[in-house]
């Protein structure tokens, strides 16, 4: 007995000797003041621009904080709750896409310059991420979208792609304790931007949407259909009652506008 009590002794003495591994941030801190230093929202709140140069300057802050996301085991990842994975994939992609353009700005127009005839920027895998290298495509449409919890389209107003197209980066992290709320509001701002989603009044009513609606449609069937999660967001929309009841009846055009793949920078130049 002496001996097995010696043994669980030197055993708790070694586990109190071992570094404890950092509790994760589920705030996401370090995300939320980089974004709230080098993003820029337009004046009516409805899009933002990034400091690209600002990042550039401090790449260290970025580089540190996407370790500390890469440093996640999977075990631990699958123990959260859904909206802390959500709020984790959805900072993990704006973070390594901020990056990714990183590698050649300012030598480049849109992130599509970083890809070719043959390849894409989102399908490259260079971000480590539970315990493998991921591409953007793996963190949105694999452990995202592709998870079994995924019901909200609405996350496709939180995930930013460097665009001006894009609904805005926004300037704090998501995190699991404010993430509905944050999706709503990231919603209604994409939707009160009239450069990109409008109603054309007439016979028959008029709907021109961003096009992400045309290549997400299928995710909007959980809320009824792009028509009718549109009319649930009548404010932003500026749709009277009388447009409303049409699009909860489907009793509208739907168009899809151009997407402008140019990079949301906040300050322009020549390359």
């Amino acid at each position: 007995m002496k001996l097995q009590g010696r043994l669980w002794l030197c055993i708790w003495l070694l586990c109190a000797a071992m570094p404890a591994r950092a509790q994760f941030d589920h705030g996401h801190a370090a995300w939320t003041t980089q974004l709230r230093q080098h993003v820029h929202w337009n004046a009516d709140g409805t899009a933002s621009t990034v400091d690209y140069s600002g990042f550039a300057r401090e790449s260290a802050a970025l580089d540190g904080y996407l370790k500390t996301l890469a440093a996640v085991p999977r075990r631990d990842y699958d123990r959260w709750t859904w909206p802390q994975r959500q709020a984790f994939l959805i900072n993990a992609y704006n973070a390594a896409t901020v990056q990714l353009v990183l590698t050649r700005y300012p030598q480049l127009d849109s992130i599509k310059d970083l890809g070719g005839l043959l390849s894409s920027p989102w399908k490259r895998s260079f971000m480590p991420l539970l315990g493998k290298s991921r591409s953007l495509d793996d963190i949105e449409h694999g452990l995202l979208r592709g998870a079994p919890e995924y019901r909200d389209p609405r996350i496709h107003f939180a995930v930013n792609c460097a665009s001006i197209g894009c609904p805005a980066l926004r300037s704090e992290a998501f995190t699991a304790a404010s993430l509905d709320a944050q999706l709503r509001d990231q919603t209604q701002r994409f939707l009160r931007d009239r450069s990109r989603n409008r109603l054309r009044a007439g016979a028959p009513l008029k709907l021109e949407l961003s096009s992400i609606f045309d290549w997400y449609a299928r995710d909007f069937s959980s809320m009824g259909g792009v028509l009718a999660f549109v009319a649930d967001y009548a404010d932003a929309m500026g749709a009277n009652r009388e447009q409303v009841a049409l699009l909860r009846r489907r009793n509208a055009k739907l168009h899809f506008l151009d997407y402008d793949w140019s990079l949301n920078d906040t300050a322009p130049h020549d390359r």
